[in-house]
């Protein structure tokens, strides 16, 4: 069954309220006659794979839905002005190598740095005493709304790659658009955010990226925020989620959007846990039995996350797979930069001299061997193994880390990795759902649930927001 017959009949979801410019984008996607789906012919096999298998491999692959849960190509389509519709050299993903890859729906990461969070609670904390007064001011280093303004413009970079595009490319908000435009042979596109700072600690910028087509949320990212804790800095702020962090959990509950716990602290993950009232995912998570990195969930939150129906997507960093790469990787990097910091006070910029002497460090320096792609497939095996078959998926982390496994360059590599997991013995079931179909499985219960909650009022802000929550 090709995927042109897997068009579904999930609800769209209870938001009748999109933005006209939204809207205007979608119709005009729709005024496009679909192309057929085409299977691309299947290539030579690799060096060492089986032909039989490897064709099989191909098959499958192509005809199952390919979801991927969070693909950094936003932050180049943003800041570089990439056209997802060549085929480039350099990064992981455009729309040519989508097609080749079978990679049919994408999660493009609405990344805000940490960088832009200026703990904007202070704006929303209390009101000026007087129509004249000013609201307070946020804390360094942030601008005033520095994080939402970022959030916005890189979801316009993705508005406006879709309509240039949009014979091949569909922005979508629900499994049964996704099913759609993949039965049409386009491109599926959604969003999810990475970084809750980017709703500035306020409900109602959240529900605003809800009405813009927003389906997820990382709770955090590299920083605490104002109502959560991540995994990065040493010191808690939060000990988990204050009294904010539990309604904005439940608030993306009602408005039918993922909860998304990677990038969390573990405390973090155990309350957002707690307080959803629909499965819970990790976006681009791997296995820390497997690799120790903070970044990476124990065995014990594999279970408690499958328990609640929930998935874990399989981050493809070399240093979220592989601790021996990540200790010779930050080890050379240290090194080269004390280097090139010194290299770069002795000679002016853009001297012979300086050019010189960064290229002798690049001799000197190569980049580290990369781990195989069999790592990456022992990070799926684990998460199969401790989780169960309905609760694994792929979230590669594309054009947003530095280093992908050998062997699994960029999207054209994918049907490799339903070649590797069919050679453990996998069977084709298991391997569909981890492509694709246990993400849509929880996007489903996801949507399911804000429509049973469709008559919830919107949470509120209330005076003690701030506080710890136990």
């Amino acid at each position: 069954m090709l995927k042109h017959t897997l068009a579904g009949r999930g609800k769209t979801g209870p938001w009748p309220w999109f933005t006209a410019v939204w809207l205007t984008i979608a119709a005009a996607a729709q005024t496009v006659p679909p192309a057929p789906p085409t299977v691309p012919n299947c290539p030579p096999a690799p060096t060492g794979y089986d032909p039989a298998l490897w064709q099989r491999a191909w098959t499958l692959h192509h005809d199952a839905v390919v979801v991927d849960t969070h693909i950094d190509t936003t932050s180049l389509v943003l800041d570089r002005n990439l056209d997802m519709g060549l085929r480039q050299t350099t990064g992981h993903v455009d729309l040519p190598r989508a097609a080749q890859g079978g990679l049919d729906a994408v999660f493009y990461s609405i990344y805000v740095d940490a960088r832009f969070h200026g703990d904007e609670a202070p704006l929303f904390a209390k009101p000026p005493r007087t129509v004249n007064d000013d609201w307070p001011r946020p804390a360094a280093p942030g601008p005033a709304n520095g994080s939402a303004r970022r959030a916005l413009a890189m979801i316009d970079g993705l508005c406006r790659t879709a309509a240039q595009h949009p014979e091949r490319m569909q922005l979508c908000s629900s499994v049964a658009e996704l099913r759609a435009a993949v039965a049409a042979g386009k491109h599926a596109a959604l969003m999810g955010i990475e970084g809750g700072h980017a709703i500035e600690g306020d409900l109602g910028l959240l529900r605003q990226f809800a009405r813009l087509g927003v389906r997820y949320m990382t709770l955090t990212h590299s920083n605490h925020n104002e109502f959560a804790d991540s995994c990065a800095p040493a010191e808690p702020r939060w000990g988990g989620l204050n009294r904010l962090g539990v309604k904005v959990v439940r608030e993306m509950n009602r408005l039918g959007m993922m909860v998304d716990v990677s990038h969390v602290s573990d405390a973090t993950f155990a309350d957002a846990l707690q307080a959803s009232r629909a499965p819970v995912i990790c976006s681009h998570s791997s296995m820390r039995a497997l690799c120790g990195h903070r970044r990476n969930i124990t065995d014990a939150m594999l279970r408690a996350l499958a328990a609640q129906g929930g998935v874990v997507m399989i981050n493809y960093n070399c240093g979220f797979l592989d601790d021996d790469y990540a200790v010779r990787a930050s080890a050379t990097r240290a090194t080269r930069q004390i280097e090139e910091k010194a290299a770069r006070a002795k000679f002016p910029a853009d001297s012979n001299e300086l050019q010189t002497a960064l290229r002798a460090l690049d001799h000197r320096f190569p980049p580290v061997a990369r781990p195989p792609l069999q790592r990456l497939v022992e990070h799926v095996w684990h998460a199969l193994t401790i989780g169960g078959e309905d609760h694994v998926g792929l979230g590669s982390d594309f054009d947003g880390v530095p280093c992908v496994p050998e062997g699994m360059d960029d999207a054209t590599f994918l049907p490799r990795l339903t070649y590797e997991l069919l050679a453990r013995g996998a069977t084709e079931t298991t391997v569909r759902k981890v492509l694709g179909e246990n993400l849509l499985r929880v996007f489903t219960a996801v949507e399911a649930t804000a429509m049973r909650l469709a008559d919830e009022p919107p949470a509120r802000h209330g005076d003690d927001d701030r506080e710890r929550r136990h």
